[in-house]
């Protein structure tokens, strides 16, 4: 069933016990040129302390792709993994 609760350019699925989202790739995404496998991918996790989390990362140098934000999600911001993935962390289910 699609979710009402679903951000701009995106369709969540409210299944259980996961919700599964589809999004546009974003501005300047080129799929067809990609080096690295996974761009393109979005990776979000559901997390109760974002911000402790996003202060513990800059502290430790690690890369914050999208600072802290307050959106549909609750406070949301972006890392990039030590594999390159970027990773979204988000507070609100």
């Amino acid at each position: 069933m699609r979710s009402p609760a679903g951000p701009p350019r995106a369709v969540v699925f409210d299944t259980t016990p996961i919700p599964f989202a589809l999004r546009d790739p974003a501005p300047g995404t080129d799929l067809d040129s990609a080096a690295r496998p996974g761009i393109g991918a979005a990776i979000w996790l559901h997390a109760t302390d974002v911000q402790d989390i996003h202060d513990a990362l800059t502290a430790d140098g690690h890369e914050i792709v999208a600072a802290p934000i307050d959106g549909p999600f609750g406070r949301t911001f972006t890392f990039a993994d030590p594999d390159g993935y970027h990773v979204t962390l988000h507070d609100r289910a």
